[in-house]
């Protein structure tokens, strides 16, 4: 009864290596550096247009500004950033804490090399002065009352 199993190919009966396969969203990898970007004084998205805001496209789209490429054969990502900062922050330095930031986070979430983080600085964000906005509703004003006065 033994000699039938001993002639049996043993290779026959192997199973292939299992083989892992892992998908991961790009919105994943945009909520990531979303939140970190949350984290990081001085720094803000780029925020969509006017025919977004018509459009409702204010929220779902706040992601607009982050761009995903993955590359699957390598197991590695790349990240491309738009973002604002604040005026008077040195952007090299500022560059550094967002790409360092950003690579050691997306590489604890997601187990994935991250072989580039590229930031592009949109705009300068300026802070607004204490007066400025009182200064500006005033002169809203006086624009309406000269208007309103020139149909009369």
């Amino acid at each position: 009864m033994n000699e039938k199993y001993t002639q049996v190919d043993t290779k026959e009966l192997e199973l292939p290596d299992t083989v892992f396969i892992r998908d991961i969203e790009t919105r994943v990898f945009q909520t990531i550096a979303l939140q970190t970007l949350c984290s990081i004084e001085g720094v803000s998205m780029v925020e969509g247009n006017l025919i977004d805001s018509f459009l409702g496209r204010d929220g779902s789209d706040r992601l607009k500004g982050i761009h995903v490429e993955q590359d699957q054969k390598n197991h590695s990502v790349k990240l491309k950033l738009e973002i604002n900062v604040l005026y008077g922050v040195s952007l090299p330095e500022k560059a550094d804490e967002i790409q360092t930031k950003i690579a050691k986070e997306v590489s604890a979430l997601t187990g994935l090399h991250v072989s580039s983080v590229h930031i592009v600085f949109k705009n300068l964000i300026t802070p607004k002065l204490e007066g400025e906005e009182e200064v500006q509703e005033i002169k809203e004003i006086e624009d309406a009352t000269e208007y309103s006065e020139s149909f009369e």
